[in-house]
């Protein structure tokens, strides 16, 4: 595709040819056709034509200007319009079981290269209809597919040009698809709005009998009995919005629901009995007033509903070659994670979205203030893996509600722990002890968090279950051998994909031994999983490290009752004890922190404080560098809480100079490099960063991009093989390109603060998954950002 064709000038289709107008047909020609008159460019297509049933449905489709022309056979079509072929697309959109009873029509001019996709929602009934109907060569130009969009409503009436905008498109090809049939497809959908994806014919009939079918098949069934229920003649006249918004669907077309039920009929029984099985649970807990399996069910589904939610209002898409081509290298990966015995590494449906987020930052601003920002994720995630192992009800304050750490308490929850908000930074966590987390029914997905997949790796390791754990794109490009390779060599049996990178793949039921281990790089997570993996070990697991590493996991551990040995570098855990529930206050992240530590640092006229910050030894890394470059830092209300030390930070602005950074001070600070970076590019003269080779496994490679988005600004700079070397000077404006990577994005914001014209940072959405509300607090005490949707 090029970058004209991306603009607006797609290959142009000669005829499309929708057979079937009503709201999903009839919904595809009217959004083309409002493309073509806002595009102001070529029409999508030269003719759009409609294959209907009767010759008063062909009248009323061209009166409402629907289509150009309209038929009731392929024959009478050809007769005055000529054969249909090559450069046509043929779209499908009739009921499930109608399928069969149209294609010996079209296939001839399937044989003949025109493509042929259609809208059917239940797909492996459709492709063996294809199969049935069409030889080996029409096949090439098949193209199944299924667009997740609809309305109760059916008809012309219904009929919606921006059915699909926001939408995805599940495409399922077939083995003999062509790459251009597909790629006609693909564009077909994205020139309307729709994203497509890719998936299997049976994932995908399984996805949707249990998103989709069953809701309405529950639906309908719900209104049905108390459409019958003689006893209370009120039912719906009094029924609240809650019925209202649920039974909507049953409005929907009788005769079309019956035949996807049908049609998919395996698939829909499959997802019945585990609703019946799961609802029969539920009715047990209530009349045995068993309250916490009720909050247990109610707060689960809470959560899963409320990120469904925050899912789809943050949904995008875009209509350029990223798309495709991030498709494409999904699919790539899963077959190749296929082909090694593992399982697939990211489903559509969880996917990132591919329309980025952008930070518009303009230059200048000054930084003042009060402001806490959110609590420690570190201790966020470290509290929930406790709480849910303790015996007993472990109270939290102050927890972060980023991605990150929500996706640890998902895991949780998946392994049936109890646990309720959070609301407002408060988590209530009803512990399961040591032994008493259960199998979760699917994969648990961590999203972008290693933290979450290292140290669960250590967890999981010693459940008599097996499991496995995925996240996003970005997360499966991570190095996780570092933690599956220790924990085989203590019993543990882990499989990773290719070059130790996830899925994770933990069989249950194993024997963990004893061990010592002398980590070859320092790392905190490595050094927690191993640690946690040694609460089920048959003897005492002890990691040394070359280099100190925050050490929560061992504060927090001996705060809930289980202390771990500390001698020097070497930390030891004995097998035994138990873990009892308490309360956790989670000081203010110092890594978030420190984007304001250095926005002020580098501002002029700057003075900020920032309070109930964790300061942490293993964490004040930060500190000691911009202290060691000049910077006025103050520490007051020293206390601990929880174990934590804690303290507010007041920052004012001094001249900041270049300095080579001790190399035992950069394991203190290692997350917090992207932002010292920045400093370093506002400091007077060179710093020289080294013993930093850990800056490139995080989420990207920071030392690379870091470096490349400086050049962009103009600075003097370059990357070395363990870090980098810094002249400062003045900053430029210019395009960042974050590499969905947080703190590479908030660090480019706080550039802003000295640079000479605007900064656009790009791909920006994953700063979410460790800091919320960063735009509204950077903006509080004075930088000039803003988002904004890229289109």
């Amino acid at each position: 595709m090029t970058d004209q064709q991306v603009a607006g000038a797609p290959t142009r289709c000669r005829r499309l040819i929708v057979v079937g107008l009503g709201l999903i047909g009839g919904s595809l020609v009217a959004s083309l056709r409002k493309r073509d008159e806002q595009s102001g460019g070529a029409a999508f297509a030269e003719k759009y034509l409609g294959l209907l049933q009767d010759d008063a449905s062909c009248a009323k489709a061209c009166e409402l200007g629907l289509v150009d022309h309209a038929f009731t056979s392929l024959s009478a079509l050809e007769t005055k319009l000529g054969l249909v072929g090559e450069d046509d697309i043929i779209f499908l959109a009739v009921p499930t079981l109608a399928t069969a009873s149209v294609l010996p029509a079209l296939k001839d001019a399937v044989e003949r290269g025109a493509v042929l996709t259609d809208g059917a929602s239940v797909k492996g009934s459709v492709v063996s209809d294809y199969r049935a109907h069409l030889n080996c060569a029409a096949l090439h130009n098949v193209v199944p597919g299924h667009p997740i969009a609809g309305s109760e409503k059916s008809g012309f009436d219904a009929i919606d040009p921006d059915l699909y905008k926001a939408h995805r498109i599940i495409l399922t090809p077939l083995p003999e698809t062509s790459s251009d049939a597909l790629d006609r497809v693909q564009r077909l959908w994205i020139e309307v709005g729709g994203e497509p994806v890719s998936m299997a014919v049976d994932e995908h009939d399984e996805v949707l009998a249990a998103t989709s079918h069953l809701p309405h098949l529950i639906a309908f069934s719900l209104v049905d009995t108390l459409a019958h229920d003689s006893q209370n003649a009120n039912i719906f006249r009094y029924a609240a919005g809650g019925f209202r918004d649920f039974t909507r669907i049953a409005s929907s077309d009788a005769v079309m629901w019956r035949d996807i039920m049908l049609s998919n009929k395996e698939e829909v029984l499959k997802a019945t009995a585990l609703f019946r099985e799961n609802l029969a649970r539920l009715e047990n807990a209530i009349q045995n007033d068993d309250h916490h399996g009720i909050t247990g069910v109610f707060t689960r589904a809470k959560a899963a509903r409320d990120r469904f939610t925050a899912m789809l209002s943050q949904q995008s898409f875009t209509h350029s070659q990223a798309l495709m081509t991030q498709q494409s290298a999904t699919d790539k990966q899963s077959a190749e994670l296929k082909a090694s015995n593992t399982l697939t590494f990211d489903s559509p449906t969880k996917s990132r979205s591919s329309l980025m987020l952008n930070y518009n930052a303009q230059p200048g601003g000054s930084v003042q203030g009060t402001i806490r920002v959110p609590g420690d994720k570190s201790i966020s995630h470290r509290s929930i893996m406790l709480g849910s192992l303790a015996e007993g009800k472990t109270e939290i304050s102050g927890f972060l509600e980023g991605e990150d750490a929500l996706a640890t308490l998902q895991c949780f929850r998946d392994m049936g722990v109890v646990i309720e908000g959070p609301d407002k930074g408060k988590v209530t966590v009803h512990g399961v002890g040591l032994s008493g987390l259960k199998e979760p029914q699917g994969e648990l997905y961590v999203g972008n968090s290693g933290t979450s997949m290292r140290l669960l790796a250590g967890i999981l390791a010693g459940q008599s279950f097996s499991t496995t754990m995925t996240g996003d794109v970005s997360l499966n490009k991570r190095p996780m051998g570092r933690v599956a390779e220790p924990l085989t060599s203590m019993g543990a049996a882990v499989k990773t994909a290719a070059n130790g990178r996830p899925p994770l793949i933990i069989t249950g039921g194993q024997s963990l031994s004893g061990f010592h281990y002398e980590m070859p790089i320092a790392s905190a997570q490595v050094k927690s999983c191993l640690l946690l993996a040694g609460l089920y070990a048959k003897d005492a697991v002890s990691v040394t490290e070359p280099a100190p590493t925050r050490d929560h996991t061992e504060r927090m551990l001996a705060g809930f009752g289980y202390p771990v040995e500390r001698k020097g570098s070497k930390a030891t855990i004995t097998p035994g004890g138990k873990l009892k529930a308490t309360t956790i206050d989670v000081p203010a992240d110092i890594s978030s922190a420190t984007f304001f530590l250095v926005a002020a640092a580098i501002t002029e006229g700057s003075d900020l404080t920032l309070t109930h910050v964790g300061i942490n030894p293993t964490r004040i890394g930060v500190l000691n560098i911009l202290r060691l470059m000049g910077a006025n830092i103050a520490l007051s209300d020293e206390r601990e809480v929880g174990g934590e030390p804690v303290a507010d930070i007041r920052i004012r602005y001094a001249p900041l100079k270049g300095i080579d950074v001790p190399e035992d001070q950069v394991p203190l600070a290692i997350d917090e490099f992207p932002a010292i970076f920045i400093a370093a590019a506002c400091a007077n003269g060179t710093t020289r960063v080294s013993g930093a080779e850990e800056l490139r496994v995080k989420e990207t490679d920071r030392i690379q991009a870091m470096i490349d988005g400086l050049k962009t600004l103009g600075c003097d700079c370059e990357a070395t093989a363990d870090g980098a070397i810094i002249k400062g000077g003045s900053l430029g404006g210019g395009h960042i390109n974050s590499q969905h990577d947080h703190r590479i994005a908030m660090s480019f914001a706080i550039a802003s603060l000295r640079a000479n014209a605007p900064i656009v940072i790009e791909d920006c959405a994953n700063v979410s998954t460790s800091f919320p509300n960063f735009i509204e607090l950077a903006r509080q005490v004075g930088l000039r950002v803003h988002e904004v949707q890229a289109q």
